[in-house]
């Protein structure tokens, strides 16, 4: 995959179409770090890349919440049904409230 500078980008911009037409997919970079990813969406189904787009933004998400919850520990099977009973209890008081 080719990569691009911000810099280059402004300075060769024709230039820097005609590579993403032929390889693709472009990695834009600036102070030497990736910073965007371009693709080629002449004749393709945009609708369908940019749902493949979020479904991975997506799994990075989950995947980034999983890291996240065994690092911190997970919750036993008694502290979640304490906290089920909790947010139902909260739920409930409010409901007679209003």
């Amino acid at each position: 995959m080719e990569f691009i500078t911000v810099r280059d980008l402004r300075s060769e911009l024709a230039n820097t179409w005609d590579r993403l037409e032929r390889d693709g997919k472009m990695v834009l970079t600036n102070n030497g770090k990736p910073m965007a990813l371009m693709i080629n969406l002449a004749n393709q189904d945009f609708e369908s890349i940019l749902d493949s787009v979020n479904q991975a933004e997506f799994v990075r998400s989950v995947n980034n919440m999983r890291q996240i919850a065994a690092a911190n520990g997970y919750m036993t099977e008694d502290e979640i049904e304490a906290e089920i009973r909790a947010s139902r209890a909260e739920r409930s008081a409010r409901g007679q409230n209003s």
